[in-house]
């Protein structure tokens, strides 16, 4: 039997207006730290965000969330935050934000293989 190791993620989430308190899943940050993990995925719905506002900068919001890819990877694309070490990224990508991008409450988990475990959430939480 393989071995499960515990996990944190969160839902990152797009509220256009942010006084509505509306919201809609844009992707998915995964962090588990004996795997040395910590990748997201993210996928904007135009037409779906349109249907809560069409105040919304897509193309400003689809690079904000690429950004959290860069993070992730830690990449110099991705700023200083970026050249932090892993679990302070992933604490900076999840802190709480009154913003037009958030995430949710971080949630744990055990998984054998995280970037699996990732790809499952995002199909049930995002698509």
């Amino acid at each position: 039997m393989q071995e499960k190791h515990l996990f944190e993620y969160a839902v990152i989430r797009v509220v256009p207006q942010v006084e509505r308190e509306e919201f809609l899943n844009v992707g998915v940050i995964l962090y588990c730290a004996k795997m040395k993990f910590l990748q997201c995925m993210c996928a904007v719905n135009d037409e779906r965000l349109c249907s809560f506002s069409n105040r919304i900068d897509i193309v400003d919001l689809k690079n904000h969330l690429h950004s959290f890819g860069e993070i992730c990877h830690g990449s110099k694309e991705g700023g200083p935050i970026a050249q932090l070490d892993m679990p302070s990224r992933f604490r900076w990508l999840t802190a709480t934000r009154s913003t037009v991008v958030q995430t949710s409450k971080v949630h744990p988990g055990l998984s054998v293989d995280p970037a699996e475990t990732l790809e499952k959430l995002y199909g049930e939480l995002v698509l």
